[in-house]
C-alpha cells in the first residue's frame, strides 16, 4: 500500500455543517451536493469555477438524479423533487417513522433507490419504480456509502458504527441483496468509513470521517492506496468532470459529537466544510445511475 501522488484543491470554500452526497450531473456539467443539517443543495460548475445554491429545504440526507434530470431528495422522513430551475415539490412523507432521517442513498441500474435510514434502529430500504417500499434489513448503526461492482453482480454497503464495509450479492432483476460478508474494516485508530465510490477498475474508494483521507481498496478487499486531505471530517466522494477523471470530496464542519472519534483524535484540528477536488493520474469513475421513481 502506498500514498497516491495527487493534486488537491479547495474549489468551494463553504462552511457546510455536514457536506455530503456529491453527485456529478452530466446534463449541466455540475457537481451537486448537500449540507444535510442546513437543508441546502449546492451546485459547483467547474467550467466557471462557481458554486451556486440550487435549493434550500428541510434536513436532507442524500439524493439521486431522476431520469428527467431533477433531483430526488431523501429528507427527514419525506421525499421532495428539486428541479433544475429551483422549484421544489414534496412528493411523499412519513417513510421512515422509526428513524430520524434518511442518510446515504443510491440509484441502481433499474431505477430503484436504496436508502439508508438512521437514528434508532438503522435500516436499509429499497424503493422500487412501481411504488413498493421494502425493508431489506435493520440493526444498523449509521447506514452509509454504497456502490456497485462493474459487472453489476455485487453491491457494497457501509455501516459507520462498526467501521465495516460489506459486500452483497446483488440481483439486478429483483433488486434483492444476499450473502452479506465483510469486505473491509477500518482500524479503530483511523476513523470511520462514510461515503463511497467505485471506479472503472472496480476499486472501492471510501471517505474516512475523522481520518483526513480517502482509502482505495482492491476488489479482493486489500488496501491499495490512500489520499490525504487537509480536513479531518472527509464525508463522501464521487467522480466528476470531463471524462469523470476528477474526484470531488465533501467535508463537514460540525463539531457537536465525537462519540465515534478514534483515540487521540485532535478536536482542535480543522474539520472541514468545503468541497475539494482531487486529481489522481489514471483514475476514472462511472456515471451514476438515475432513479426512476414515480409520484402523483
Amino acid at each position: 500500500m502506498s500514498d497516491i501522488q495527487s493534486s488537491i484543491e479547495l474549489v468551494a470554500p463553504l462552511k457546510c455543517e455536514i457536506g455530503e452526497n456529491p453527485v456529478w450531473h452530466s446534463d449541466v456539467n455540475a457537481l451537486f451536493f448537500v449540507d444535510i443539517a442546513a437543508g441546502e443543495v449546492y451546485a459547483y460548475y467547474p467550467a466557471a469555477s462557481e458554486t451556486k445554491l440550487a435549493g434550500r429545504t428541510r434536513v436532507t440526507g442524500g439524493f439521486t438524479v431522476q431520469q428527467d434530470g431533477s433531483l430526488l431528495l431523501f429528507q427527514d422522513g419525506g421525499i421532495s423533487v428539486l428541479s433544475l430551475n429551483g422549484s421544489l415539490r414534496e412528493v411523499a412523507r412519513d417513510l421512515c417513522p422509526a428513524n430520524e432521517r434518511f442518510n446515504d442513498v443510491i440509484a441502481d441500474p433499474e431505477g430503484r433507490v436504496f436508502a439508508g435510514a438512521m437514528g434508532g434502529n438503522g435500516r436499509l430500504l429499497r424503493f422500487d419504480p412501481d411504488g413498493r417500499v421494502t425493508e431489506l434489513f435493520d440493526g444498523l448503526g449509521i447506514p452509509n456509502g454504497m456502490g456497485f461492482t462493474p459487472d453489476l453482480r455485487g453491491m457494497y454497503f457501509t455501516d459507520s458504527v462498526p467501521r465495516e464495509i460489506y459486500y452483497f450479492d446483488y440481483d439486478r432483476a429483483t433488486g434483492n441483496l444476499s450473502n452479506r460478508r465483510i469486505f473491509a474494516e477500518i482500524p479503530l485508530d483511523e476513523g470511520v468509513p462514510d461515503g463511497m465510490a467505485v471506479d472503472t477498475d472496480g476499486y472501492v474508494w471510501t471517505a474516512i470521517w475523522y481520518g483526513s483521507r480517502l482509502k482505495r481498496y482492491a476488489p479482493d478487499g486489500s488496501l491499495d492506496r490512500e489520499v490525504k486531505l487537509p480536513a479531518t471530517q472527509t464525508s463522501a466522494l464521487t467522480f466528476g468532470g470531463t471524462g469523470l477523471t476528477e474526484i470531488y470530496v465533501t467535508t463537514a464542519a460540525i463539531s457537536t459529537s465525537d462519540s465515534l472519534a478514534p483515540p487521540g483524535y485532535d478536536t482542535n484540528a480543522f474539520r472541514g466544510g468545503g468541497l475539494y477536488r482531487v486529481t489522481v493520474p489514471g483514475m476514472r469513475g462511472k456515471q451514476p445511475f438515475r432513479s426512476r421513481l414515480h409520484f402523483p
